[in-house]
C-alpha cells in the first residue's frame, strides 16, 4: 500500500486548499478511504469517511459544510476540498485506507501533508 498526499500549505483564513492522495499497490476502487488530522499538540482526529464508489461520504461535526471528500477511482486518488478554512484546521492530513466499511480498522497511512491556516 502507498499512498501519497500532496496540496497543503499556507492559507489565510477564509481560503481554500484542496488536497490529493494518490493511491497505488492496492485495488483503489474497493476500499474505503479515510482524511484523518493531527493539530500541533494533539492526538490524531477523524475527519471524513467516503464509501468505495463515492456516493456516500460522512464528516467530522467540525468540518461539516466546509470540507468535500471525493475519489477519482479511475485516476486512484482520494481528495479533500477544504473551503473557508479556519486556524484550529491547522494540522498533518493523513490520507488512510480503511480494511473494510466505515468504523473498520485503518491499514494504510500517507506520509501527511501539512495545513496552515493563519493570517
Amino acid at each position: 500500500v502507498q499512498l501519497v498526499e500532496s496540496g497543503g500549505g499556507l492559507v489565510q483564513p477564509g481560503g481554500s486548499l484542496r488536497l490529493s492522495c494518490e493511491a497505488s499497490g492496492f485495488t483503489f476502487n474497493t476500499y474505503y478511504m479515510t482524511w484523518v488530522r493531527q493539530a500541533p499538540g494533539k492526538g490524531l482526529e477523524w475527519v471524513s469517511d467516503i464509501n468505495t464508489s463515492g456516493d456516500t461520504t460522512n464528516y467530522t461535526d467540525a468540518v461539516k459544510g466546509r470540507f468535500t471528500i471525493s475519489r477519482d477511482n479511475v485516476k486512484n486518488t482520494l481528495y479533500l476540498q477544504m473551503n473557508s478554512l479556519k486556524s484550529e484546521d491547522t494540522a498533518v492530513y493523513f490520507c488512510a485506507k480503511r480494511a473494510g466499511a466505515v468504523g473498520t480498522a485503518i491499514n494504510g497511512w500517507g506520509q501527511g501533508t501539512q495545513v496552515s491556516v493563519s493570517s
